[in-house]
Order: structure tokens, then C-alpha cells, then sequence
């Protein structure tokens, strides 16, 4: 059996992270485990690549949610990166770090050094930002950050429009407020995604005390006289074990962590006995928790002006891949979304409580993948923090079957009041002059959706995830019976083990939560470096 100081389970936007802050010590010997294959697929480099990898199994675990009432019965798609660099290597490529409140939040809720002003730092510390103000923004960090390359003369539309609907214009969302309306900030460098593998892992590789096995699938963690000590995988049809001589550190996710915790004998006991595994510690906060962003789209056929429609078709698809392989610009350097506004549209709330997203393109049904066959653009919406919270268990000792996934969108009566009103206020932006100019019509839900209850009823039979679960392995302080790990994200009575990633998230962040994953790994590899000094 192979013996390090770590090992780390789960290549992905934390993992990497933790992979080469650790290693940057010569005496500290890591090794990181990926159940995915090497990030060879060339439309993981392309930004507008996403489109491609969305439902590739290769690259994505491709999960589905159960069908329950609240959305219409219906199963949705969660995409999750099954390749080095996790999500961050199929993701919108999006950074957004939210409000300072959300992890004011976080700390009055038991997670202590969490608050802002104690994280602020490690947001600065990964990026190497071409926006903002240098005194809030990072410098010479692993991920370059910059406006997207193509500004469209619909987007710079939807942004007056949303001033002349009174939203403000912020040149930077990720500086001192938030609030407004701007161009999203996107990790890209010379035209190609800045994946965690292509940055934080791409530093560490020539590293002699750093070891990466790919296509490793975690079974379980082990545990001996109480503690944390190896971790069990499969490789080419055999199993092998690593022992951590120091600790375990799952990162993989928040539907893979609790996954491998349960698959160990670590959640609800009960739970766990149903399933024939046994029960090694048990800590019923394991797959409870889970949030996720749900979204709304609403579309609207474009007039006077040209989409991503009519250039993703025949030669002028093939005009874009040419200007892109010469130039690294163009419509292949593009993200789901292209502009982003943060407003408040409940009444008496004190910060923004809805994430707007626009891009010069439609989709069929207004679920992103296939473009409409005629110019449209988009609107989407969520709400920033949702009261609805969900599960996520295992139904299987088998590694291979994914987990039940219950997200409980719109559970919340807040929650529906709020889609309701944000959907009034797209309709709005659209009317304003900057854009009603390019409004042929709305064709997506259509003009005839008018009611409160209408509104509503679309929005239960048309959205989906935003790609953002996060909360399933939650962060408290000790006496907290629903947290599994604590504020240095150690797991709650069972030493050799921390959990780092999106799951340790107490509470939804306003924001897509990639930014909020890697600088809680950036905390959380200080945090391992003081202890092991």
C-alpha cells in the first residue's frame, strides 16, 4: 500500500486548489485522485465548448434529479465535471464572488472565520484580475479574470435597459457592491478556459511529491481505531488502496462527498442500516442541506439585429471556428451568459435578491443546448438565496449508481413569490427603449402568460438547475447536530478527514458558486499548512 501525507479524492475545483498549495511544500507528498480521464477533450479548452460537454458523458456524470411536484414533475439534468478540473472544466466559466452578507451569514450561523472580512483575502488570492479596482481585486494569482472578449450590441442594449429601468450600471459586481448591472467576469486567458487543471494543477505537475491518478473511482474511506487512514479505489478493473499518514481530504463535490461518506458507513445510521452498509460514525447531517440555484428562462425573437442564432449555422458556423483557431476571438469565446444584473425585486428586502443573466441567444423550449432556428436572446433568472432546501443519499452500496437527488425547488412559499416577480421584472427591462427597439416578440413563455399564478406555473414546468448545488456536507460549530464538518472543516468526531469543497457551504451564496469553492480551498489549504507546522 502506497503511503503519503494526503490524499486527496476528487480533481475538481477544489482539489486542484489543495494540490498545489500542499505540494508547494518540497516535504509534503500528496496524492490526488480523479474518477474522470485527463482533460484532453478539445471542447473543454473552447469556452462556448460547454455547449458540447453539457451532456457528455466522457466529461460529466450527467446526474438527474427525482421527478417531484414542485417542478412539474419532471427529472432535471445536473451536469457535474467527471474529468481533471472537475465542474471548473465544464462550467459557464463564470466568476462571481456575492455579497458580503451571504458569509456574514455564514458565521453567525456557527461556521466562525468565515465572515468576509476573513475570507475576503482568498478570493484576491487565486485570481489575476483585468478588472476592478487592484486594491479589492487580485493580482498575479493562478486564474485570470476578464469581461468577455466579444462585447454584442444586445448585450450593451440590455444594459441600458436596465439603467433606464432604474437598475445601476457596476463596472465590477465582484468589488465593493455587488448590486447593478454589468458585463460578467469570465475565467479566460488568450480565448481559452481557465480551468483549475489548466492553471492551479498545470503549476504542480512537475512536482516530485505530487502523484495524479485519473479514471480512480473512490469506493469508500476507511477507518482504523477511530480514525481516517486510507482510502479505497478502483483502477483498471482492480482495487488499490493509498494510506494518508496525515489526512483524508474529500473533494469531491457536493454530490460525490456525502456519496463517498455514506458508501464509507459515515450519515444517518439509520438510513445507512436500510442500505446493508455498515454504520462507522454516525452523523445524520450527511446529504441534508442541499440548495441549488433553480432557473428561469424567457426568450424573445430579435429584429434589427444579428444573434449567435444565425452564426452557429453552416458557413458562418464554420467563419466562427475560423476566426477563433486564427484570432481566439469570436463567438466561440462566448459563456452562457454574456451580462449579469443583481436587483432586488421583493419588497422591503435590504440587498439584491435575484441574479439576471442575458445572452444574445434562444434556446429550444428555453433549455439551454439547441439553438433556435431564428434570431432570438435570453433573459434567465434566479433567485440569489433560496429558502428551499433539499437531500441528497445514496440508494445503493454500488459506487456506480448516483445518489437520489431531491433539490425541493420552490419548496418555499418566499421562493415562488420571488420567481413571480422577477419574471415581471425581465418584462420590464424588455420594454424599455435601449432594447424594446430589437423585441419582435416574446415567444418564450409568450405574452398570454400573464397571471401571478400563470407566471408561476411556467416557471414550474420550464426551469432548471444552474449548475450550483452546494450545502451537503455543511460547516458548524461544535453541538450543531446537522453539521458534519466543523469551522476548520474537520469532521465532526471523527479525526484524519476534512471535507473541502461546495458541500461545506452552510448557506447559498448570491452567486455562481465556482469563485466561493476555490477560495474555500484556498482557506482551507492555509488552514492544513498551520496545522502541520
Amino acid at each position: 500500500m502506497d503511503e503519503f501525507d494526503f490524499v486527496i479524492v476528487g480533481a475538481g475545483s477544489a482539489g486542484c486548489v489543495l494540490a498545489n498549495r500542499l505540494t508547494e511544500d518540497p516535504k509534503v507528498r500528496v496524492l490526488l485522485l480523479e474518477a474522470g480521464p485527463k482533460d484532453t477533450n478539445p471542447f473543454i479548452h473552447i469556452p462556448a465548448g460547454f455547449f458540447k460537454t453539457l451532456y457528455d458523458k466522457k466529461v460529466n456524470w450527467c446526474f438527474s434529479t427525482e421527478k417531484e411536484d414542485g417542478w412539474g414533475n419532471r427529472s432535471i439534468h445536473w451536469p457535474r465535471g467527471k474529468v481533471l478540473g472537475g465542474s471548473s472544466s465544464i462550467n459557464g466559466h463564470l466568476i462571481v464572488r456575492g455579497q458580503p452578507d451571504d458569509y456574514n451569514g455564514w458565521a453567525q450561523l456557527g461556521a466562525r472565520g468565515w465572515a468576509f472580512d476573513d475570507i475576503a483575502d482568498y478570493f484576491k488570492k487565486f485570481e489575476n484580475s483585468q478588472v476592478g479596482d487592484p486594491t479589492v481585486r487580485g493580482k498575479g494569482g493562478p486564474i485570470n479574470v476578464r469581461e468577455p472578449v466579444e462585447k454584442h450590441t444586445l448585450t450593451e442594449s440590455f444594459i441600458e435597459a436596465c439603467v433606464e429601468a432604474g437598475i445601476k450600471r457596476n463596472s465590477d459586481y465582484n468589488g465593493v457592491a455587488q448590486e447593478g448591472v454589468g458585463y460578467f467576469q469570465h475565467a479566460i486567458l488568450k480565448g481559452r478556459r481557465q480551468s483549475t487543471a489548466q492553471t492551479f494543477l498545470k503549476l504542480a505537475r512537475g512536482r516530485p511529491n505530487l502523484r495524479i491518478e485519473t479514471e480512480a473511482m473512490t469506493r469508500r474511506i476507511v477507518v482504523e481505531n477511530g480514525r481516517v487512514t486510507v482510502v479505497e479505489y478502483e483502477q483498471g478493473g482492480q482495487k488499490k488502496h493509498a494510506k494518508a499518514g496525515r489526512e483524508v481530504l474529500l473533494s469531491s463535490g457536493s454530490i460525490g462527498s456525502p456519496q463517498v461518506l455514506e458508501l464509507s458507513g459515515i450519515g444517518d445510521g439509520e438510513r445507512l442500516k436500510a442500505l446493508g452498509i455498515d454504520v462507522v460514525h454516525h452523523l445524520p447531517g450527511v446529504g441534508e442541506n442541499l440548495q441549488d440555484h433553480y432557473l428561469a428562462r424567457m426568450s424573445f425573437r430579435v429584429k434589427g439585429a444579428g444573434t449567435y442564432n444565425e452564426r452557429s449555422r453552416g458557413i458562418r458556423l464554420g467563419m466562427e471556428i475560423a476566426k477563433y483557431a486564427l484570432t481566439r476571438t469570436g463567438m466561440l469565446t462566448a459563456a452562457p451568459g454574456n451580462a449579469s444584473a443583481s436587483v432586488k425585486v421583493m419588497p422591503g428586502v435590504d440587498n439584491p435578491d435575484v441574479q439576471f443573466t442575458f445572452a444574445p441567444a434562444s434556446y429550444v423550449d428555453g433549455l439551454i443546448g439547441v439553438l433556435n432556428d431564428f434570431p432570438g436572446m435570453t433573459c434567465g433568472f434566479w433567485q440569489h438565496r433560496p429558502a428551499s432546501t433539499g437531500s441528497l443519499h445514496c440508494v445503493s452500496k454500488d459506487p456506480m449508481v448516483q445518489p437520489s437527488i431531491r433539490p425541493n425547488y420552490l419548496g418555499e412559499q418566499i421562493d415562488r413569490d420571488t420567481a413571480v416577480e422577477a419574471a415581471k421584472m425581465v418584462r420590464r427591462i424588455f420594454q424599455q427603449p435601449a432594447l424594446a427597439q430589437y423585441v419582435d416578440a416574446e415567444f418564450f413563455p409568450g405574452a398570454d402568460v400573464q397571471s401571478d399564478d400563470e407566471i408561476l406555473d411556467y416557471v414550474r414546468n420550464s426551469g432548471a438547475t444552474v449548475y450550483h448545488p452546494i450545502g451537503t456536507c455543511r460547516m458548524g460549530g461544535e453541538g450543531d447536530q446537522a453539521a458534519v464538518v466543523d469551522p476548520q472543516l474537520r469532521m465532526h468526531g471523527l479525526p484524519g478527514l476534512r471535507v473541502i469543497d461546495a458541500s461545506v457551504m452552510p448557506r447559498m451564496v448570491s452567486a455562481n458558486t465556482n469563485a466561493a469553492t476555490l477560495m474555500i480551498a484556498e482557506k482551507g489549504a492555509d488552514m492544513i499548512k498551520a496545522s502541520i507546522q
